[in-house]
């Protein structure tokens, strides 16, 4: 254990995007073992998220599902300056409870494949945003709006589609690989050149020892194979 973590332990507030719940529980084990710090981990809508920091929330570090609310963030002098970066791209998959099913751009556009389809608020999610951009690609949105149901948040989304509640929901890929889902139900993972990457950013909103050993560790190796075995890609395409 590092000397001065030991001599400083503190508690992280760390606010994160709700596509990145799962694989943080993941950081919080690796982070936690290797330091004397503890996480707390906030989970909610990127664009909730930053509207409580503006609102003065007691976090420490914010991890967003995109690269507009953090960048904005510094541009307000809320977040410490030169702590901006990415670590992740996500990615969106098509996914429905039912088994066998043939997903993809083809079961999109047949509407009579399904009554509900759930995306994320697009306002206030960039899992939603990037659904938005799917759904314009292949000629869609019109068509479906009658059937169109958000979810608040990317996790409510994919809870919508679990549950029964929707047929089809587009998601983050990550959450079709959570260990309750995976194998289970029909996906189809969206080609990342129908919709603008999903960078995810972070920034540190309090200046601590604790706050940058936790930015020096999403850089590490071992966060890294955690982003990937989550569905993740990292920022440099791998």
């Amino acid at each position: 254990m590092n000397l001065s973590s030991a001599a400083y332990a503190d508690r992280l507030n760390v606010a994160v995007a709700s596509n990145f719940a799962a694989p943080m529980e993941e950081i919080k084990k690796a982070f936690e073992s290797g330091s004397n710090h503890e996480l707390v981990i906030i989970r909610g809508s990127s664009g909730k998220h930053y509207a409580q920091i503006r609102n003065g929330a007691p976090f420490d570090v914010f991890l967003s599902a995109d690269q507009a609310r953090p960048l904005r963030l510094m541009e307000e002098g809320i977040a410490i300056p030169g702590t901006l970066g990415t670590y992740a791209m996500g990615r969106l998959a098509l996914w429905s409870r039912e088994e066998d099913l043939e997903l993809g751009k083809e079961y999109l556009l047949n509407t009579a494949n399904y009554e509900t389809l759930v995306i994320a608020n697009p306002r206030l999610a960039p899992y939603g945003q990037a659904a938005n951009e799917v759904l314009d690609a292949i000629g869609l949105e019109a068509g479906v709006n009658t059937r169109m149901v958000m979810g608040e948040n990317i996790a409510q989304t994919f809870q919508f589609v679990y549950s029964g509640n929707a047929d089809i929901g587009l998601v983050a890929y990550s959450q079709t690989l959570s260990p309750t889902v995976r194998g289970r139900g029909s996906s189809w993972l969206v080609p990342s050149e129908l919709h603008q990457d999903i960078r995810q950013d972070m920034v540190l909103l309090k200046d601590s020892l604790a706050a940058r050993e936790f930015a020096a560790f999403m850089n590490s190796d071992a966060a890294r194979d955690i982003f990937i075995s989550q569905g993740y890609v990292l920022s440099d395409g791998r």
